[in-house]
């Protein structure tokens, strides 16, 4: 009877087994269907079943599932996933894993390290063109990127030599230009103190010239000197000066203009010369014999 029932029991749990596996067969059918059918969703949850629910162990599941993740652009599970069988036993996922996380890497613009993951592909699987392909390109850009960086380097490294350059010709320029100007400020300097010598010398020979033209113009009166004979005494001159004082004097009452005094002035002395010459005529006339001198 036990060996009837353990019979049984063996028959049984090989029944189950093959449920299981024709299930998981059919799961995986599926899910790749799926896949190709573009219905990463469904593919995603047939595998996550796989995994979760039937507690199915297999690298190329996780792979398959981590790709669906990558085409519903979930790339923080796609990432997580892939990295959980970079250490397949099974070279071609652990080489298709590498790539796909290469693939990732460059599309964050982090080319040194898709680069590495490219070469890790290629060393699981040497077979991977794909890898290969993707491995070369980016080594060719990063050496393109690195001379332009280089170039670029170069090119600032002149630019700061030439910006360092003119600054220092313009420090140079400025420093001539303050030379100059105090070179300047200190010759006019000496030059107005040379003028202002030649001025002070002048102004003394000038003062000296007017003390003596001062000393010359002196009125007759107010130099104490003695009348000399043939000349006007003192007293005369007074005398004139009251009379042309109260001639203008008199010229101003009547209203007569400089102009016009000098007129009459000039017709007085035309008379008093004319009179002069009738009378040096009269006297130089013959006396008459027959008449008495007296």
């Amino acid at each position: 009877m036990k060996y009837l029932f353990a019979i049984l029991l063996v028959t049984f749990s090989s029944w189950t087994d093959l449920d299981k596996i024709a299930k998981v067969n059919k799961l995986k059918k599926e899910a790749k269907t799926a896949y190709n059918n573009g219905d990463y969703q469904r593919a995603l949850d047939n595998y996550l079943y796989l995994v979760d629910s039937m507690q199915v162990e297999d690298d190329n599941i996780i792979l398959n599932m981590a790709n669906a993740y990558y085409k519903l652009k979930d790339t923080t599970n796609a990432v997580n996933n892939y990295q959980a069988v970079v250490d397949s036993k099974d070279n071609l996922v652990r080489s298709v894993a590498q790539q796909q996380l290469g693939v990732i890497a460059n599309r964050s613009k982090k080319f040194k390290e898709a680069l590495e993951h490219f070469k890790e592909a290629i060393k699981a699987d040497p077979a991977n063109e794909e890898a290969r392909y993707n491995y070369e390109l980016l080594k060719k850009v990063l050496k393109e990127q690195e001379e332009q960086n280089k170039d670029q380097q170069n090119k600032d490294e002149k630019d700061q030599q030439k910006q360092d350059q003119k600054k220092d010709q313009q420090k140079q320029d400025q420093q001539k230009q303050g030379d100059q100007e105090k070179k300047d400020q200190e010759q006019q300097k000496d030059e107005e103190k040379e003028g202002k010598g030649d001025e002070k010398e002048e102004q003394e020979q000038q003062d000296k010239k007017d003390g003596e033209k001062k000393e010359d113009g002196k009125p007759k009166e107010e130099q104490k000197q003695k009348p000399e004979d043939g000349k006007e005494s003192e007293e005369e001159n007074k005398d004139k000066q009251d009379q042309m004082s109260s001639a203008a004097d008199k010229l101003e009452e009547m209203k007569i203009s400089e102009e016009k005094a000098k007129m009459i002035l000039e017709a007085l002395k035309n008379k008093e010369i004319q009179y002069y010459q009738q009378n040096k005529r009269k006297a130089t006339k013959p006396k008459e014999s027959d008449k008495p001198d007296w």
